[in-house]
C-alpha cells in the first residue's frame, strides 16, 4: 500500500545523494593532499577538506535517515504522515543550514568564522566532527525535534510496529547524544570523555537501531517471510548492539586519562561488538534464502545483502583487529583507524541508506522496479563502489601497519612526516581507487535515468 506523504522522502534522498558527490570529491582532494602537499593550497587547507569532508558525511546520512524514515513510517503505521508540510520546511532549513556551513568552512577563516558565531559566548567550535558553528548546531536540533514530533506522533496515531518503534528509539538516541556536542568542559580529559557520547554513540550505539529497522523494512518487502521472524531477528540484533555498543565505548578511553579499567572494559566489550554486525550478516542471507518471492528489485535485495556483509567486515573485522589495548596502544590514531572508518561507514550506513533509496524510489515514481536496464547499471555501481572501498581499506591498512612499525615500533622510530613519505605508494593507490568509487557513484546515480519503466505497477 502506497501513501502520498511518502513522496516526503524524494527530496531527501536526492539531497543527500548530492551531498554524498561532494563529499566524495572533497576526499579525492584530501587524497591528493596526502601525495602533493600544497595542491590547492592555501585556497583549500587540509583541515578545510577534511572538515568539509567529514561534515558533509554526517549531513548526508542524517538527511538519507530522514528520509527513510519519511518514507518506512507511513507504510509501517498504515496512516499519512503527521504533517508533510512540516517535513518540507524542516528539509530546506536543514538544507539551507548545511549549505551555509560548508560554505562558511570555505571562504572564511576558521577563527574568524568561530568569532562571528558568537563561540566566545559558548565555545562548541574546533572539535573532531563537532566543527559545527553554534547557530547550526542549534539549528540541527531544531530540524531534529520537528523531525522526531512529526514522526512520533505518526506512529502514536496508527499500527505500532517493533520495526518503526526500533527506528523511533535511534532517531530519538540520535537527538538526544547530539545534545554531548554543546558542552565543551575546560578540562581535555573530560572533554574527550564526553565528546564520545555523541561521536561513538552515534556511530556504535542508536545509528545501529536505525540500521537494522531500516535493513529489516527492506528484507520484509523484498522477500516476503514473515514479519514475526524479522522481528525476532531485529531483537537480538538490537539487544546486542546495546549491550557491547555502549560498554564498548571504553575502547576510545584508553588513553586520555581515564582510569585503568577502561581498558578492561573497553577491551572485553569491544572484542564482542563484531557480534551484532555478524548476526546482521548472517540475518540478511537468511531471509533472502527463504523467500517466498522473487521481488522484482533485484538491485535493493543485492544492496540489503551488500550492507550485512561490509558492515560485518567494516565494522567488526577492522574494528576487532585494533581494539584490544595492547594492540591499540600502537595503532591508536594511524591509517589503520582511517582503515577501519571508511569500510566501517560504508558498509553500515552508507549502504543501508542507498539500499533504501533503491527499494523506495522506483516505488514513489509509480513502480516496483526500475528496468532491467537500469538495475544492471545501479549492480554495476555496487560492485564498482563496493570492491573500490575493500581495497582502499586494503592500502589504508597497509599504509597503517608501515607506519606502526616505522614510527612507534622500531628501535629507531622514524618521525611522523618521514614515515609517511614511506608509505606514498599506498596513499597513491588509494586515490586511484577514489577515484573509481567516484565513478560508481556517478554510474549509480545514472542508472535512475535510463531503461524506461517496469510493466509492473507499484500498487502492487
Amino acid at each position: 500500500m502506497q501513501f502520498q506523504s511518502q513522496k516526503v522522502a524524494m527530496p531527501y534522498f536526492i539531497a543527500a545523494i548530492g551531498l554524498f558527490v561532494g563529499q566524495i570529491l572533497f576526499g579525492l582532494i584530501m587524497g591528493l593532499q596526502y601525495v602533493i602537499g600544497d595542491f590547492l593550497f592555501p585556497a583549500i587547507p587540509f583541515n578545510v577538506a577534511r572538515m568539509v569532508h567529514t561534515n558533509l558525511l554526517i549531513v548526508w546520512l542524517l538527511f538519507g535517515f530522514m528520509g527513510a524514515a519519511y518514507y518506512m513510517i507511513p507504510e509501517e503505521t498504515e496512516t499519512e504522515l503527521f504533517s508533510p508540510k512540516l517535513a518540507w520546511l524542516m528539509f530546506w532549513v536543514f538544507l539551507v543550514a548545511g549549505a551555509l556551513t560548508i560554505l562558511g568552512y570555505l571562504l572564511v577563516p576558521y577563527a574568524s568564522l568561530a568569532s562571528m558565531t558568537f563561540n566566545d559566548a559558548w565555545p562548541t567550535m574546533g572539535r573532531e566532527f563537532l566543527e559545527q558553528p553554534l547557530p547550526t548546531k542549534l539549528g540541527i536540533v531544531v530540524v531534529a525535534l520537528v523531525f522526531l514530533f512529526n514522526i512520533s506522533m505518526t506512529v502514536l496515531k496508527g499500527r505500532k510496529t517493533s520495526i518503526s518503534l526500533v527506528l523511533l528509539m535511534g532517531l530519538w538516541g540520535l537527538a538526544i547524544f547530539f545534545l554531548f556536542s554543546f558542552y565543551n568542559p575546560s578540562n581535555l580529559v573530560l572533554d574527550k570523555y564526553f565528546w564520545w557520547w555523541t561521536v561513538h554513540l552515534w556511530v556504535e550505539g542508536v545509528w545501529e537501531l536505525i540500521l537494522g529497522s531500516l535493513l529489516a523494512f527492506v528484507l520484509i518487502k523484498v522477500t516476503g517471510v514473515d514479519r514475526e521472524i524479522i522481528e525476532k531477528w531485529l531483537y537480538m540484533i538490537i539487544a546486542m548492539t546495546l549491550i557491547t555498543g555502549i560498554v564498548g565505548m571504553g575502547h576510545h578511553y584508553f588513553w586520555i586519562g581515564t582510569p585503568e579499567y577502561w581498558q578492561w572494559f573497553g577491551s572485553v566489550f569491544s572484542a564482542l561488538e563484531p557480534i551484532p554486525f555478524f548476526m546482521m550478516t548472517i540475518f540478511a542471507f537468511n531471509m533472502v534464502n527463504r523467500r517466498r518471492r522473487e521481488h522484482p528489485n533485484k538491485a535493493a535485495t543485492l544492496w540489503a545483502l551488500g550492507t550485512g556483509t561490509m558492515a560485518f567486515l567494516g565494522a567488526g573485522v577492522w574494528g576487532f583487529l585494533h581494539t584490544l589495548a595492547p594492540v591499540n596502544f600502537y595503532t591508536h590514531g594511524t591509517q589503520i583507524t582511517a582503515a577501519h572508518g571508511h569500510m566501517a561507514f560504508y558498509g553500515a550506513y552508507v549502504m543501508v541508506v542507498l539500499t533504501m533509496i533503491s527499494y523506495a524510489m522506483p516505488m514513489m515514481r509509480g513502480r516496483v522496479a526500475n528496468s532491467g536496464k537500469s538495475q544492471i547499471m545501479e549492480m554495476w555501481a555496487f560492485w564498482l563502489m563496493t570492491v573500490s572501498i575493500v581495497f582502499i581499506t586494503l592500502f589504508l591498512t597497509a599504509a597503517g601497519i608501515l607506519q606502526v612499525w616505522l614510527q612507534r615500533v622500531s628501535t629507531t622510530p622514524l618521525g611522523f612526516m618521514a614515515a609517511q613519505d614511506q608509505a606514498m605508494l599506498f596513499y597513491w593507490l588509494r586515490e586511484i581507487t577514489g577515484v573509481v568509487f567516484l565513478i560508481g557513484l556517478v554510474v549509480y546515480i545514472l542508472s535512475f535515468f535510463v531503461g524506461g519503466e517496469t510493466k509492473e505497477s507499484a500498487a502492487q
